[in-house]
């Protein structure tokens, strides 16, 4: 779905909400008493755009933000990307070098880091070779008002023109197999998928999502900061997810929807369930940004009574570009569901689509798609098909009633003796295991079979797994061939922000490292 051309910017949402619901809220904090109104919204984005210009940044360039979760994090990015600038979120669970070449690479002139973070950028800076300007801001307490009092009432600047395809977003990929890509997004781009987002789940100005996901991730980005300023609901925003006050959270905070990733899933279902009377406010569990195992799915709707789901994206795609329908009894369990706003297809190694039910390579084309990878020419163009299908590096096929299903990423394929094992059909052979509370499966250099399989167990607590225990469990459910030659316990897995596991980073971990030799 595309945004009408009247709703095709940032700025043409904000404006289109205070015409028709100026004082509703649309953002509050779940931990304190701030909220913002659409009015309030519109008022700050002038204000952002004014501190922006007095740190030096004009319209047209790129603004780097390193700030957790908050309503000051929130209005910042929107009101940069309504004045016309750029923004680019970092990870803050990058590393100081990694953060350096993003910094670098993206061409910000400006930086703007929350307090707790400013040293570290300091440091950061010292080692680019160009001038780039530090602002320091608070995430949380609503302070942009305040400072914006300091600058002059005439600033002698009209609001910059804003077109559909200015960049708006420039996001980077976890970089698991190589240094992080820039995925540059249009303003189209990102209002195409709030419009198709807010349709997909029939989503109206009455709804409120629980938004616990941070900001620098495109599933938070796009699907709980800017749907609701598509449709003109709401978000209730805690400074982090917290299983243990995430029901509390969003009953107190009247929210008719959740969207979380399947490792927020596990950590619920360890928890205990409010009672059912009290979350029937709640309509759906939206899980998106990575494959959910079918026994979670499962074990959530049962215990907690809310129904899932579930969705698959790629930050090339401003998060979802599948979505599994919003009436319960018509979704496909194990399936990321239906192209959503876009055209979706699978094809095989010649670019060719394959017919229904045959394995191949996931692709996507439509209004969301990105325009690119920011300074790396080869890298688009491989990403691309040549008649302009994305390729998603994503393995699966597409049923009859054309729902898709994932079994993996292309460069994460497992290759023994010639055969092709998805990781994730060892995953959730594993995570049927009472005992296991995740799982995942990664392919290791092998002498004889040029691949053999590593998993990396995460143990229920107050369990005990053993390598004999999950041998038998797996050698009975998958056959001698696809169980794992090692198992390793671990503490925990490596993820990206969306909570994602980094397979390739498992043979690395020290407890695989001893275990490997």
């Amino acid at each position: 779905m595309t945004a009408p051309a009247s709703l095709s910017t940032v700025r043409a949402l904000v404006e289109r909400q205070v015409r028709e619901r100026a004082d509703a809220v649309y953002a509050l904090e779940t931990d304190g008493p701030q909220q913002i109104s659409f009015a309030d919204l519109a008022a700050r984005c002038h204000q952002v755009a004014a501190l922006l210009r007095s740190h030096g940044a004009l319209p047209g360039e790129t603004v780097s933000l390193v700030m957790p979760n908050g309503l000051n994090t929130l209005q910042l990015l929107l009101g940069a990307m309504a004045g016309g600038w750029c923004v680019n979120p970092v990870n803050l669970l990058s590393s100081e070098e990694q953060m350096g070449y993003v910094l670098n690479h993206s061409d910000c002139t400006l930086v703007i880091a929350s307090p707790e973070w400013a040293d570290t950028v300091r440091r950061v800076l010292l080692t680019i070779p160009r001038a780039i300007a530090l602002w320091v801001c608070d995430a949380h307490n609503n302070t942009l008002s305040e400072d914006a009092k300091n600058l002059s009432s005439d600033t002698g600047h009209k609001a910059h023109a804003v077109t559909p395809q200015d960049h708006a977003l420039l996001m980077y990929t976890s970089g698991t197999t190589g240094v992080p890509k820039g995925v540059l997004l249009s303003q189209a781009n990102l209002t195409a998928n709030a419009a198709s987002i807010s349709a997909e789940h029939a989503l109206s100005a009455q709804d409120r999502v629980l938004a616990v996901l941070p900001l620098y991730h495109i599933n938070a980005f796009a699907v709980t900061m800017l749907a609701p300023l598509f449709h003109g609901g709401s978000l209730a925003m805690p400074p982090k997810f917290s299983a243990a006050r995430f029901w509390q959270q969003a009953l107190q905070t009247q929210c008719t929807w959740i969207n979380v990733v399947p490792t927020m899933i596990s950590y619920l279902l360890e928890g205990t369930a409010p009672d059912a009377s009290q979350t029937a406010r709640i309509q759906f569990c939206r899980s998106a940004s990575a494959a959910l195992p079918p026994a979670h799915l499962q074990a959530f709707e049962a215990k907690f009574g809310i129904g899932i789901i579930e969705t698959m994206g790629l930050t090339e795609t401003v998060a979802p570009s599948f979505s599994n329908p919003l009436a319960r009894n018509k979704r496909k369990l194990g399936s990321v569901g239906k192209a959503s706003g876009c055209e979706a297809c699978v094809i095989d190694s010649e670019f060719q689509v394959v017919a229904d039910g045959v394995t191949g390579e996931v692709a996507i084309r439509g209004p969301q798609v990105m325009q690119g990878y920011y300074k790396n020419e080869a890298a688009t163009r491989e990403s691309f098909t040549p008649d302009g299908w994305l390729r998603s590096g994503d393995l699966g096929h597409r049923d009859s009633d054309g729902f898709f299903f994932i079994t993996g990423r292309i460069k994460e394929l497992i290759i023994k003796g010639g055969e092709n094992i998805a990781p994730r059909e060892i995953d959730e052979v594993l995570l049927r295991h009472p005992g296991v509370l995740d799982a995942a499966a990664v392919g290791i250099p092998d002498p004889h079979y040029g691949q053999d399989i590593l998993a990396c167990v995460m143990a229920r607590e107050g369990q005990s797994v053993t390598d004999a225990i999950l041998r038998e469990h797996c050698t009975s459910l998958l056959g001698r061939f696809k169980t794992p030659k090692y198992f390793c316990l671990v503490k925990d897995l490596p993820r990206g922000p969306s909570g994602k596991v980094q397979r390739l980073k498992l043979p690395d971990l020290p407890e695989c490292k001893e275990l490997l030799g």
